[in-house]
């Protein structure tokens, strides 16, 4: 018979119970950086401090950023799972919900999970654009933060899907993700969101 601590072990590693502490995980963070702007936007309405509105644009850069980057990442997971792909959910909080299976999924398997995680960017932006209203330089950092995710995954993974489609090896392409790509990557996403951030207050 089973012991109550093993079928405890057991429930505690369940794929459903390791994605249920993922998602709280990330709900706190999203939840907690929102919170930080909403107050740092209320002290700067309430004051007109310069601090006040420093301290908006920089917690609206990233919660906008935070925002459209969990959305993507749990995108790349609805992707996975309704391909019927093969994954392993993470025994660890982390910004990647799972692990996957290269030697088990098809290649149009990895082309539905990595282009479900572009949709879900595409709708978390314009959710975030839809949503805030842009009439201060804090409320449009965070605008001009989810745009500067958006463009920091989208530089880092349009590039291997295309390679992908003429290699048909998504885990070498994968691999080429080095420090000078992210760096590249960070500087492609930081001029977007300072472009949007411009427009916007413009």
């Amino acid at each position: 018979m089973e012991q109550p601590q093993e079928a405890f072990e057991k429930m505690a590693r369940a794929p459903a119970t390791l994605l249920i502490k993922q998602a709280a995980v990330h709900l706190a963070l999203w939840v907690i950086a929102l919170s930080l702007f909403a107050a740092a936007d209320s002290w700067s309405q309430l004051t007109g401090w310069t601090l006040a509105t420093l301290l908006t644009v920089l917690t609206g850069i990233a919660a906008g950023f935070l925002t459209v980057n969990l959305v993507h990442e749990w995108f790349h997971y609805l992707g996975a799972k309704f391909s019927a792909a093969d994954y392993t959910v993470r025994d660890k909080p982390s910004l990647f919900v799972f692990d996957w299976n290269f030697e088990k999924n098809t290649l149009n398997k990895f082309f539905s999970m990595s282009v479900a995680g572009t949709v879900g960017g595409v709708l978390a932006l314009w959710a975030v654009f839809s949503a805030v209203d842009t009439d201060t330089a804090g409320r449009a950092a965070l605008v001009a933060g989810a745009a500067a995710s958006f463009a920091f995954g989208s530089i880092i993974e349009w590039p291997v899907l295309m390679r992908t489609r003429r290699s048909k090896n998504p885990m070498s392409e994968l691999a080429k993700i080095n420090p000078k790509v992210l760096g590249r990557a960070s500087a492609g996403s930081a001029i977007a969101g300072l472009l949007c951030w411009w427009a916007l207050i413009g």
